[in-house]
């Protein structure tokens, strides 16, 4: 049983916004008609930056924007905001930023410095949030946000919600960060403004803009087998984009291109059938996009942008080194996972003190899963081989308004509406003659969000913030396809009120303490209450919407200009949490039990000298579920986990960027021969895993304003570490990158 813990509203958990990584800065009001995370609110998020922006000063030196903040409707200066000060700064999309209360930001010129060049490893860095190996089949990774994956944490880019209808789960490897300006995410506290499901957190990419009438990127990078230096995997990027008096426009596109990644020199095979050791055999992937933006700036104000998202992947997926048997085994391969998405963004700023804002976009969900009978992939003939294809779209918006009429308030509202339809159909046993697919079935749903929020400025120092939503989702369709014949499911619909405060005091000019509530509802997938998992799972019709009260408490603060300190605690009690639990023999059911998270973050950052800096993070975390039955424990994420670095800059060119990952260990379920879910009446076996001390290094050499080079090591030490039972993950590996800009 859970042991029950009482904490006051007001004096629970925590400061996600003051839990910054690494070079972290307040950020500054910024312009681009847009009321964003910065200038709307107040608890400004803490923004990573690289090694040449000092600690003491703003990260985006630029005018403040009028916003419902800014009673007097000041004009602005014509550049968007920059995303960093330091020599790999770029511009930031502004209206693209969610409407945040305090939260953290990477910058792209932060995620190079560290080689973080896919979305979970980019957030990995932050406190507080943990990457994770799925396991099995799907070669997915996902995060964990204070113990929230990623069905608990939403996914957006610049601002648009990126769902996959009837499942949800994103693999977030297939996201790369070249071509963004930053990475928004909230810990938490997810402002009701947002739209629905933010019960945990949320993330958010946020593409760049154009700050000069002509500007151009260009980066190649390789990595190569720290043991043997053959080539690993290659990647590119390149951008063009103008800003000019009433209009910009842009294009970008990055690829990667990953044959395989290697073992550490200290993986004993076991199953040579499935893993031989030295290259991860099926550990290929490819993956590219492109973004094309437009956007009009008639005046200082207001903004009108269109947008196009082409992202394609595909992706093997490697075996278990012993051989998986609960759920398996699966040789499963994705031809293809793609996804399109096409946006339009616009702020109007009506009077001096009011504006709105409008959005509306169509997604489409397209990819393949392709399953063969054994280690060969060479045949489909058996009842484990089938082609699986998704089809799905998503088309939806947004309607926010807010006012400074009232004296004293900040006052806003938004509507959000979304409509998902996805498509599957299986083709049985491909290699058979005469196989034919199944029909098309179908699963519909909208889901609606009414929000309001209100800022009362209580005094020069202190803020109040509170807000209410009403989310409702409406499933239309929930069909099935059985014995041959097309069946429909139940169609249930839920509703749900969430309700969230913050109260935020700046002691000082620099200093600020806080404390929040957040009550937030999210509602089960059609693939949770309906899915059996090809025979391994029983379908739960009944499944109700899980509801998590987040509390927070926080402070941080800057110290002569040189040292900067932040502390949260926070506590999360989950209600009707939907997790699996073990009813039969090899078999699982989604239901609704209770839960808890807790825990303790701590970061700095310190300018020892000019020069050098060192800094970084620790995290507590502790998750307690109340399962019905004994023996499921919570899985993924450690108990301990720290990030440090050490920022040399040794010549007025050259800089050197050691940094350390550690975590403890953590539960895995055990799938291969020796799991007891292969007896009746099972009781789930674990196994602790996973902890690691990964030492990494970066030396970039700057040969101009124009022209930067950066090589180095990733897991140095050659560490043979697993993040899920039976999956280890990459040994040492070696990378070469260059950046041009103009």
């Amino acid at each position: 049983m859970i042991r029950t813990r009482r904490i006051a509203p007001f004096a629970c958990a925590v400061i996600a916004f003051e839990s910054s990584v690494v070079f972290a800065q307040d950020a500054a009001p910024t312009p681009g008609a847009d009321v964003t995370a910065s200038d709307a609110t107040v608890l400004p998020p803490i923004v990573v930056v690289s090694p040449s922006q000092p600690l003491s000063k703003p990260v985006r030196k630029v005018a403040p924007a009028p916003s419902v903040a800014d009673v007097d409707g000041a004009p602005i200066g014509p550049l968007p905001a920059s995303s960093g000060s330091g020599r790999g700064a770029v511009g930031v999309f502004t209206l693209g930023q969610l409407d945040a209360i305090g939260g953290s930001t990477i910058t792209n010129e932060a995620m190079w410095t560290f080689n973080k060049n896919s979305l979970d490893q980019a957030v990995s860095i932050l406190p507080g949030v943990t990457m994770q190996n799925t396991g099995g089949s799907r070669n997915e990774r996902d995060i964990s946000v204070r113990g929230f994956d990623r069905l608990r944490v939403p996914l957006s880019i610049d601002g648009v919600r990126i769902y996959l209808p009837a499942d949800n789960r994103l693999d977030f490897n297939r996201f790369l960060t070249s071509d963004l300006a930053e990475v928004q995410v909230q810990k938490g506290y997810v402002s009701v403004l947002n739209g629905p499901g933010g019960m945990g957190g949320a993330i958010n990419l946020v593409s760049r803009k154009p700050t000069k009438a002509m500007e151009t990127e260009a980066r190649l990078g390789a990595v190569l087998n720290g043991n043997s230096g053959s080539l690993n995997a290659w990647n590119s990027y390149g951008y063009a984009g103008t800003r000019q008096d009433e209009y910009y426009a842009q294009i970008s596109g990055t690829i990667l291109d990953q044959d395989h990644w290697n073992l550490s020199d200290r993986f004993t095979p076991i199953n040579l059938a499935n893993e031989n050791g030295g290259d991860r055999e099926h550990s290929d992937i490819r993956d590219w996009r492109i973004n094309v933006k437009a956007g009009y700036t008639p005046n200082a104000t207001d903004e009108y942008s269109l947008s196009y998202t082409s992202q394609s992947g595909e992706k093997s997926a490697p075996l278990h080194v012993i051989g998986q048997e609960v759920q398996g085994p699966r040789y499963w391969t994705w031809p293809y996972w793609d996804i399109q998405s096409t946006s339009w963004l616009s702020k109007t700023q009506v009077g001096s003190a009011s504006y709105v804002k409008t959005n509306a976009y169509y997604n489409t969900f397209k990819n393949l899963l392709s399953t063969y009978d054994d280690a060969s992939y060479s045949s489909r003939t058996m009842g484990r081989a089938f082609d699986s294809y998704y089809d799905d779209y998503a088309i939806g918006g947004f309607l926010e308004a807010g006012t400074n009429l009232i004296p004293m308030n900040t006052l806003k509202g938004a509507v959000h509406f979304r409509r998902d339809n996805h498509a599957e159909a299986q083709l049985g046993r491909p290699d058979l003659p005469g196989s034919v697919r199944e029909p098309w079935h179908h699963n519909i749903e909208d889901t609606w969000s009414f929000a309001v929020e209100n800022t009362f400025h209580a005094t020069r120092r202190l803020d109040i913030v509170t807000g209410i939503s009403y989310d409702k989702n409406v499933v239309h369709k929930a069909e099935d396809f059985d014995n041959g014949v097309i069946i429909q499911n139940d169609t249930p619909n839920n509703d749900a009120w969430n309700g969230q405060a913050a109260a935020i005091y700046s002691f000082s000019d620099t200093g600020k303490v806080h404390a929040s509530v957040s009550d937030r509802t999210r509602f089960p997938t059609v693939f949770e209450r309906f899915s059996t998992r090809f025979g391994f799972a029983v379908p739960n019709p009944d499944l109700a919407p899980e509801r998590t009260i987040n509390y927070e408490i926080g402070w941080a603060d800057i110290f002569i200009d040189k040292l900067k300190l932040s502390s949260a605690i926070f506590y999360s009690d989950l209600k009707n949490s939907i997790q699996p639990v073990f009813v039969a023999r090899n078999a699982i059911q989604n239901q609704n039990i209770k839960g808890e998270n807790y825990g303790v973050e701590f970061s700095f950052d310190w300018d020892i000298q000019p020069g050098l800096r060192i800094g970084g993070n620790y995290t507590y975390l502790e998750r307690e579920l109340d399962y019905m039955s004994a023996g499921p424990r919570p899985e993924g994420t450690p108990r301990h986990q720290a990030f440090l670095y050490l920022a040399w800059q040794a010549t007025d060119k050259l800089t050197l960027t050691p940094s350390l990952e550690l975590a403890s260990d953590r539960n895995s379920l055990v799938t291969n021969s020796t799991s007891t879910l292969l007896a009746s009446n099972p009781m789930p076996n674990y196994v602790k895993i996973g902890s690691y001390a990964l030492l990494n290094l970066q030396a970039e050499y700057a040969f101009n304003e124009n022209f930067t080079a950066a090589i180095g090591a990733t897991n140095l030490l050659d560490q043979d570490y697993q993040l899920a039972e039976g999956f280890p993950e990459p040994g040492r590996q070696f990378f070469a990158n260059v950046k041009a800009k103009f």
